[in-house]
């Protein structure tokens, strides 16, 4: 019994990642379809669904920065029903998530690191 626990726990993973990555380029292309001058420069960077399938977390970045977090975040929730029916129709699955949208800090952060650094080894 405990072989089959690890086997089938072995491709929980993969697929979830995969349906992960599967959301991430459905959304991109959606955003491109949507053609709204307002997201002209974000670009999801990842996506993470919950083992239910009920919500996803939707993390962009955008070359705004934090300060167009703001007008990014009221412009994608505008066009979230119109992303999740394209999910819907594209998609081979029981449920459509909710998306959630948030900015990527993970990648931000590493920005100000780089920075950080840059400084550090050039100074004025």
């Amino acid at each position: 019994m405990s072989a089959r626990r690890s086997s089938s726990g072995g491709h929980r993973y993969p697929r979830r990642a995969r349906l992960n990555e599967t959301l991430r380029e459905v959304i991109a292309d959606e955003l491109v379809r949507i053609d709204d001058e307002r997201l002209t420069f974000v670009t999801i960077t990842s996506v993470d669904v919950d083992n239910e399938l009920n919500r996803a977390i939707v993390f962009y970045d955008s070359l705004e920065g934090e300060g167009g977090d703001e007008p990014i975040l009221e412009t994608l929730e505008e066009h979230r029903r119109r992303i999740q029916s394209s999910i819907n129709r594209q998609m081979r699955t029981k449920k459509t998530p909710r998306l959630d949208f948030r900015p990527d800090d993970v990648i931000r952060t590493a920005e100000r690191i780089e920075n950080i650094l840059r400084d550090r080894n050039h100074p004025s």
